[in-house]
């Protein structure tokens, strides 16, 4: 079976980064800024989330916050018990253009008694947060990292996506023609070589990823390109040769898509990235 994931994290990978451990007590706010998403753990307690003046959720239970993208949320506990809590910052790598970042939800809220293997993980997680080992923040670093990608596959394999590419993922046909794009990005894909890799006729794949992932399969690849694209300009690749390697004949013909795709030609948007 095609790994749904391994391409994706490759390219897009993600890095935790442990901020608190331990009681949180009353009224905290985040401030959802630094270009970072958030994954919150809690052990014990009870935890009101809000979103501005929205309740976002009501917690009695141990349970996991995940916010890929920056968001500012409150924290409303008892002032005197509080709440258990680990807490990581998330890099994506790419920033927006991090297509797993960006197919995710604004918020998701699991109980941690649903996260398949999770018990295992999230026992030695809690034990390392409450604790004063040697090497600790390294550990709790990397074992948010793994519950991270324990929530991507719940997700996918639970269908908690309806439309988009993690959507796409769930389905076991057209993950097939997803993970092949996603590891032949330069390859000159044709609708029929897309829809002979899911085992389905040209007409019924063309309709189901369209419903499902909520775009043509052209339109995809052309956004898994542009985000790959992204990815090599941060780190400084010559524009000709990023081009080639996303599967482009021409510099005009990778900035004609590009463009469609950000709004920006790859220079404009270079440039305004190392001026942000």
């Amino acid at each position: 079976m095609a790994d749904r994931l391994a391409a994706l994290l490759e390219h897009f990978s993600v890095s935790a980064r442990v901020f608190h451990t331990g009681a949180l007590c009353g009224i905290n706010d985040l401030p959802g800024d630094g270009g970072v998403g958030q994954l919150h753990l809690i052990r014990q307690g009870d935890v009101e989330v809000r979103h501005g003046a929205a309740l976002a959720a009501q917690i009695s239970e141990p349970s996991l916050l995940l916010y890929p993208r920056p968001l500012a949320h409150r924290f409303v506990t008892d002032p005197t018990r509080g709440a258990d809590m680990a807490c990581a910052n998330l890099r994506f790598e790419g920033g927006a253009a991090n297509p797993v970042a960006a197919a995710l939800p604004a918020f998701i809220h699991l109980p941690l008694s649903a996260l398949p293997g999770g018990p295992p993980v999230l026992e030695l997680l809690f034990a390392e947060a409450f604790a004063d080992y040697c090497g600790r923040r390294a550990m709790l670093d990397r074992l948010f990292e793994i519950v991270l990608i324990q929530v991507l596959r719940h997700l996918m394999e639970e269908g908690r996506t309806q439309v988009g590419m993690l959507a796409g993922m769930a389905d076991p046909r057209l993950r097939l023609a997803l993970v092949a794009m996603h590891e032949q990005p330069a390859r000159d894909w044709s609708l029929d070589d897309l829809a002979d890799s899911a085992g389905m006729s040209r007409s019924v794949f063309a309709n189901a990823f369209r419903d499902s992932v909520g775009c043509t399969p052209g339109v995809y690849l052309q956004r898994w390109r542009v985000s790959l694209a992204q990815r090599a300009l941060l780190h400084g690749r010559p524009l000709k040769v990023v081009a080639a390697e996303v599967g482009y004949g021409s510099e005009a013909a990778f900035s004609r898509a590009f463009k469609t795709s950000t709004g920006q030609s790859p220079r404009d948007w270079r440039k305004t990235q190392a001026d942000s």
